[in-house]
């Protein structure tokens, strides 16, 4: 493997964000000319299909420049708000050195064996454990740690989390997935907003006939309203398609480039351990869910699964990085602190239990008899012998 770059990694990343942005202008337009063929087809619902589409046409040559000025004030809001929103979504917030020194200091040292930009820092108050990166370029990185995973990970699992985190933002696979996620956005903007309005028509106007002399015999409007409708079911579902086609190699080498980052295979395995099928963030949605160390699907769902089984993944790390698999492991339960006092104030000083008289026992476990008091049979001044047995003098 490559010093931590996998550059070929990195610059195919670069080109699929590339696609990805094409790809979101593609998918507004067909909405857009699947919304005018709609609206054609319920204005004059009895022109012939070739009228129709010609007039959506004309339609969408009008619309279009609205439609790509209204993109780009979406892509510009995601490119500047985007991590307050993940944030109102996951209660994350930023943390300094002061507040979490350990996790700080983990996290700068894997930036400064490497030279790369310190992300920022945030903890979700969560009890789920999960991790994830976000940002667009090196002023907006972050990475973005869960309160219940800072609990159930030592120092050299959470710094396995924090480098395969860090691989991400590396490989350019963080940038690829905001920008799927704000594609997926757009689609679904647009087509629950054409479905609205074509619902609407139909319920409280019905195909409404205009007369005109450009109205034609044709009975077309049936046709054109199945058509518009496929275009925006097929725009929708190509949005899935193209958050689902994002490799789920991406995990695979982010793994790999923890290890690289850690020389910890173990740790990189008992973490995954540790977080599988313990990382939904209960307030998350998809898009969020699929930027996280792990998205657990089972089931038939696993066909849609943007991330590889954590079995697969330590598989992988066992077999190439030399780990050993512990297996699934059950996290302790967090200690009582109420029942620890309850439990120290019952006992002495030094942790013993009471006997049954109510007196505590001493610290060499004697205490006092029933029947005389707790002192020596004589005194050592009445000793009358020396150390060594003979009569002082």
């Amino acid at each position: 493997m490559a010093a931590y770059g996998l550059y070929t990694h990195i610059q195919s990343n670069r080109r699929r964000s590339i696609a990805l942005l094409i790809g979101l202008f593609f998918l507004v337009y067909v909405l857009v000319f699947a919304g005018a063929l709609l609206a054609e087809a319920l204005s004059i619902a009895n022109a012939p299909l070739d009228y129709l589409i010609q007039a959506a046409t004309y339609d969408f040559v009008v619309a279009a420049p609205f439609a790509t000025v209204g993109t780009i004030i979406w892509v510009f809001i995601a490119y500047k708000f985007h991590q307050k929103m993940i944030d109102a979504v996951t209660g994350a917030h930023p943390i300094t050195r002061a507040e979490e020194p350990q996790l700080y200091n983990l996290l700068e040292n894997l930036c400064i064996s490497r030279g790369i930009t310190m992300p920022t820092l945030r903890i979700a108050e969560d009890d789920a454990l999960n991790a994830f990166a976000t940002g667009l370029n090196d002023k907006q990185y972050s990475i973005t740690v869960t309160r219940g995973l800072i609990g159930a990970l030592n120092d050299q699992e959470m710094e396995a989390v924090l480098g395969h985190e860090l691989t991400h933002i590396r490989n350019g696979d963080v940038r690829m997935l905001v920008i799927a996620v704000v594609i997926a956005g757009v689609i679904s903007f647009f087509g629950e907003m054409v479905f609205r309005l074509f619902f609407q028509n139909a319920y409280y106007g019905g195909f409404r006939r205009r007369d005109s002399n450009d109205d034609r015999k044709g009975g077309g409007a049936a046709i054109a309203i199945v058509i518009a409708i496929v275009l925006i079911v097929v725009a929708w579902i190509l949005s899935i398609v193209i958050r689902f086609a994002l490799s789920r190699q991406r995990e695979y080498l982010a793994d790999a480039g923890a290890v690289e980052l850690t020389k910890n295979p173990d740790a990189m395995i008992t973490a995954l351990r540790k977080i599988e099928n313990r990382g939904e963030l209960a307030s998350a949605n998809s898009s969020v869910m699929e930027m996280c160390i792990d998205n657990p699907r089972q089931g038939f769902s696993d066909i849609f699964a943007t991330h590889p089984s954590v079995d697969a993944r330590v598989a992988a790390l066992v077999k190439f990085a030399g780990g050993h698999d512990p297996g699934p492991l059950a996290l302790e339960a967090p200690a009582d602190p109420a029942g620890q006092i309850e439990d120290a104030a019952s006992k002495g000083p030094w942790g013993t239990e009471p006997q049954q008289d109510g007196s505590a026992k001493g610290p060499w476990e004697t205490g006092p008899t029933q029947d005389k008091p707790f002192l020596p049979d004589r005194s050592p001044l009445d000793d009358s012998s020396g150390p060594s047995g003979s009569t002082p003098r």
